[in-house]
């Protein structure tokens, strides 16, 4: 992989604050659903948080099989990131995440049981910018 390749999925995903992470639902029907970015530091497992009682939890639980897009679209310019999701309910992962102020939505703290961790293990991505998509393992990006 070009080095200018590896630094513009790299920056994205670093200056990124949100992603679309998208899942089939429990009837087979694609879903996509905008999420806040809390970590940056990782590519081969990535982190969200999200309601325990919020109907991708089943879905994902049933089929794991998930992806999520960086983009840019000034420059035009995404990266995806495909795999599997497990849902994390230990208090070890959510606190991970854990920050000031999600005690409005979270009242009872890290330990919330409504508060869990989607763990994105990554597979494969691809990169697309300037009329060029580039296919890669989380390995290449080390």
């Amino acid at each position: 992989m070009r080095q200018e390749i590896f630094d513009a999925i790299w920056k994205l995903r670093r200056d990124s604050k949100s992603a679309c992470l998208s899942y089939v639902d429990e009837d087979g029907y694609p879903v996509t659903r905008a999420m806040l970015i809390l970590e940056h530091e990782q590519i081969h497992t990535q982190y969200l948080s999200t309601n325990t009682s919020s109907s991708k939890i089943a879905a994902l639980k049933q089929n794991p099989k998930a992806s999520l897009y960086y983009c840019d679209p000034a420059s035009f310019q995404g990266v995806l990131f495909a795999g599997d999701i497990k849902v994390c309910t230990d208090s070890s992962t959510k606190e991970l995440l854990w920050r000031d102020g999600f005690e409005k939505y979270y009242p009872k703290g890290a330990t919330d049981p409504d508060y869990c961790v989607l763990k994105l293990t990554v597979k494969r991505g691809s990169h697309y910018h300037g009329l060029c998509n580039t296919q890669f393992t989380p390995e290449e990006l080390e």
